[in-house]
């Protein structure tokens, strides 16, 4: 299985991405783990990345691309993999197609697990509660929110648009959700 993970901050997405690769036997590949692994490692690529973020700044696309770019082509993801945060928009959508296509594979699913704004809400203030993070306050996530719904609403047009889009109700017990998420994507 080659898809993409979608979602709202807060509906799942990392603890669905885990399972998922390990009932498919793919690597989870979260574009955090990959600016990490790159700044860490002091790569050409890590070393941009890092001067954006130190700035504060959005890493741009063409340096998240060849990052992502990079990461597919690594013997674990061969077989298949499992993309969470990428793509963030309809131009790396259209770049990771021609990542794809010069890997000699196709995308087979863009997965969106959908989610109730207010209860996403409440698992956001709960996650921040527990881990601390003071400025995770209810106008700030509703903000987060807000801004993930209009920008991601032209990258799952996009895949609709190609016939890739497959969604799920991310709400409920987390064994439930990835039951939902084994049976849509199997009957893909």
């Amino acid at each position: 299985m080659r898809a993409v993970l979608l979602g709202p901050p807060g509906a799942g997405k990392g603890t669905q991405a885990a399972r998922l690769a390990e009932r498919f036997g793919i690597p989870a590949i979260s574009t955090g783990d990959i600016f990490r692994a790159n700044v860490k490692g002091g790569t050409e690529l890590g070393r941009a990345a890092q001067e954006y973020m130190s700035a504060g700044a959005l890493v741009p696309d063409e340096v998240t691309n060849a990052m992502v770019r990079d990461r597919l082509a690594q013997d674990d993801a061969r077989k298949g993999f499992l993309l969470d945060g990428y793509p963030r928009n309809p131009d790396q959508g259209v770049e990771l197609d021609t990542m794809l296509s010069d890997l000699g594979v196709r995308l087979d699913a863009a997965i969106e697990i959908t989610a109730d704004i207010d209860e996403v809400t409440k698992r956001l203030l709960k996650r921040a509660q527990i881990e601390g993070r003071e400025d995770d306050t209810e106008p700030v996530i509703r903000k987060r929110l807000e801004i993930y719904a209009t920008s991601t609403a032209p990258l799952t047009a996009y895949f609709e648009g190609r016939g890739l889009l497959v969604q799920v109700d991310g709400m409920g017990d987390v064994d439930d959700v990835t039951a939902r998420l084994i049976a849509a994507v199997d009957s893909e």
